[in-house]
């Protein structure tokens, strides 16, 4: 007689494994957290407007270059598509994780759907369909979320009594965040290329001081990413 059960873990088990499993990305990103609230104070907002900045668009780059445009006295409409650009690759994580969501009720749709980071998406974006647990999913989604908070309260403080505090060199962390996700990914030659081309542009484009430098990097990253995957299959 088998004796063996599989017993399912809880709610709170699997809320908790996700909040355990973004611990290396939640604190790699307090630096950047910091940096977010202090230069939002630099750049003329309120405390309460750089905290709802956060707490509202939680987009850490996007929020980075819309606090920089406000500085700069950008125009509106330039900064909102600006800032759609910038987070236009979260509707290519929401459509590779449509199958694992799509089923789950409007109020988990809603719920992860507005915590889906990077992070977020390189926790859970390559589980299959059957592995995939909604409880771990918002564990992850919502500590993250909880320390981005946490961080750019810290940073907007900060930046209220110590002067010039994004000359420390924490703008690093938004660099190394980014590499710490990317590489992990790179399985494939299209993946491959596609940061590699990316990489050479967005440098090269930045030395020789062209506008716009990071969106041509990303559409040229994600063009040569897109013409070898096309090459691999028709080779194969």
């Amino acid at each position: 007689m088998n004796t063996d059960v599989q017993v399912m873990p809880s709610r709170y088990s699997l809320f908790m494994q996700g909040t355990v499993a973004m611990i290396p990305l939640s604190v790699a990103v307090i630096p950047w957290g910091l940096l977010a609230g202090s230069y939002a104070i630099e750049s003329g907002l309120t405390p309460i407007e750089s905290q709802a900045l956060s707490a509202i668009l939680f987009a850490g780059s996007a929020q980075l270059v819309a606090t920089g445009m406000i500085k700069a006295g950008v125009g509106l409409t330039t900064m909102l598509l600006t800032t759609l650009f910038i987070t236009s690759r979260h509707f290519l994580y929401s459509v590779s994780m449509r199958d694992k969501i799509g089923p789950l009720p409007l109020r988990w749709r809603l719920a992860l759907g507005y915590l889906l980071t990077d992070e977020l998406f390189a926790i859970c974006g390559n589980q299959s369909d059957k592995r995939f647990e909604p409880w771990y999913a918002l564990g992850a989604g919502l500590s993250f979320y909880i320390c981005w908070n946490l961080a750019t309260f810290v940073g907007i403080v900060a930046g209220s009594y110590i002067p010039a505090l994004n000359e420390l060199g924490l703008e690093f962390a938004v660099a190394a965040t980014f590499i710490a996700l990317v590489i992990p990914n790179i399985k494939n030659s299209p993946t491959f290329v596609a940061v590699v081309v990316a990489l050479v542009l967005s440098v090269t484009l930045n030395l020789l001081q062209i506008e716009g430098a990071l969106m041509v990097a990303s559409l040229g990253g994600m063009l040569a990413g897109y013409l070898v995957e096309t090459m691999v299959k028709k080779s194969s």
